[in-house]
């Protein structure tokens, strides 16, 4: 872009699932505070968000609450505000719209809470995804990795990119098999307006597909192939994974 991309300041992070997958794990302890390397997985979120100049997270809360809110009322960056869905769980799209109020009229992060990045040289992968986003023509920026860089997934990709760097997303063709699409990562960039013109109430339960579906359609959704790892802490062999990677490396670095 030629243009600079001011830092983004508020962010919304998805940590109020049941982590099913994570059983029997996640029976007694909410799957962001699943350590992985010996630190919770939603530290690695917060970190990192913080790392790229984000003041204030909302954290959306349902299972073991409680326990989630305790952790993070330990954290100084950023600034947490909970998003309280302990009466029912909205999931990602329902969520989101519940928190908008708390996230401010500009372009935020959305970010998950079961994924790690590490980017290349010590680079913050959502600084990168700032100095790509363009409000004046995207709605959504989504964070994207190939296949290969993956660890802890066995799906067959989300979202076909056909530029190196950014460029505009489309669903995967079923009757192009010859097609290679990445996996969204669980980070990306929303402006206010993709929730603000959709058809949703702060009380319902629905995915973040809509929101892509109408961006899309409007040619205003976006993704950026991600130039490091991803690795997806979704169940057991993920983690396992993801400790191996993060363990090893902390090993030839020590």
């Amino acid at each position: 872009m030629d243009k600079t991309t001011p830092p983004l300041h508020h962010a919304m992070v998805f940590a109020a699932g049941f982590g099913t997958r994570m059983r029997p794990r996640s029976l007694h302890l909410p799957k962001p505070l699943i350590e992985v390397a010996g630190k919770p997985l939603i530290d690695y979120t917060l970190d990192m968000l913080a790392d790229a100049g984000v003041e204030q997270a909302v954290v959306n809360v349902h299972y073991l609450a409680d326990l989630l809110e305790a952790h993070l009322n330990q954290r100084h960056r950023p600034t947490i505000l909970i998003s309280d869905e302990r009466h029912k769980i909205l999931e990602t799209g329902g969520g989101l719209v519940k928190a908008l109020p708390l996230l401010g009229k500009t372009a935020f992060f959305c970010c998950n809470t079961d994924a790690i990045l590490q980017g290349v040289k010590q680079e913050n992968p959502l600084v990168r995804l700032i100095t790509h986003f363009d409000p004046d023509k995207m709605d959504a920026l989504l964070l994207l990795c190939p296949r290969e860089h993956s660890t802890g997934y066995a799906g067959k990709g989300d979202f076909c990119l056909d530029d190196e760097g950014a460029g505009a997303i489309r669903w995967p063709d079923p009757d192009m098999p010859s097609q290679d699409p990445l996996i969204y990562t669980g980070y990306q960039i929303i402006h206010p307006r993709l929730i603000q013109t959709s058809p949703a109430t702060s009380d319902e339960a629905f995915s973040l597909k809509l929101f892509w579906q109408n961006a899309i359609t409007q040619g205003r959704a976006y993704g950026l192939r991600h130039r490091g790892s991803w690795m997806h802490v979704g169940d057991e062999q993920g983690l396992a994974e993801a400790q191996q990677r993060l363990w090893g490396k902390e090993t030839r670095n020590g």
